[in-house]
């Protein structure tokens, strides 16, 4: 006598029935270097943070707002992950984050998942890593305003006493990229 599904076995088949009739798939990731489980060392600490965000990203908008605060950047589970927390304010508000990034042994790469506090949840995580470089490279796909999306991000150091952040969208594929966020970090 067959078993009889269970519900999540049921709500499984839904779900993925639902999903393929109406899912328009995600774009493919692009190859990112490959990760080491010290590549965030620098970062650790504290940091003054400036930040530019584009107010209507992929709306033909350049408008942008200028926030400044704090970054605190912490290791750890021995260095394997960090948790960075963000606090900055200007005229259109305040932004306080907070990003945990994981360094999987298994595939040589970090997953950063951050959360916005105004929303309490977490993003789609982003993976990729530093190859060996001051310069990390993390992709990923989400859906903006009903539509998938690559996000990249960039992570540099630029000397021991400031990095550089940059975030942008494709809505093509990966063609082209529209830079949405920039943040400087001196060292506090």
């Amino acid at each position: 006598m067959p078993a009889s599904p269970t519900r999540r076995t049921a709500v499984a088949a839904l779900a993925t029935a639902g999903a393929a009739a109406g899912a328009v798939a995600a774009p493919t990731l692009p190859a990112t270097p490959a990760g080491q489980p010290q590549d965030f060392d620098f970062e650790h600490g504290s940091w003054r943070t400036s930040l530019r965000r584009r107010l209507r990203p992929l709306s033909g908008s350049d408008l942008w707002a200028e926030y400044s605060g704090t970054s605190l950047v912490r290791p750890i589970l021995g260095g394997r992950a960090n948790l960075v927390e963000l606090d900055v304010a200007g005229p259109e508000g305040r932004i306080q984050g907070l990003s945990l990034r994981l360094f999987e042994v298994q595939n040589r790469r970090w997953t950063l998942n951050f959360s916005n506090a105004a929303s309490g949840t977490l993003a789609a995580p982003m993976v990729g890593g530093f190859g060996g470089s001051p310069r990390g490279l993390f992709y990923g796909a989400e859906d903006f305003n009903g539509r998938p999306i690559l996000v990249r991000f960039v992570i540099e150091s630029l000397s021991p006493e400031r990095r550089h952040f940059e975030q942008a969208f494709s809505a093509d594929g990966g063609k082209t990229w529209e830079l949405n966020w920039v943040a400087v970090d001196t060292r506090a």
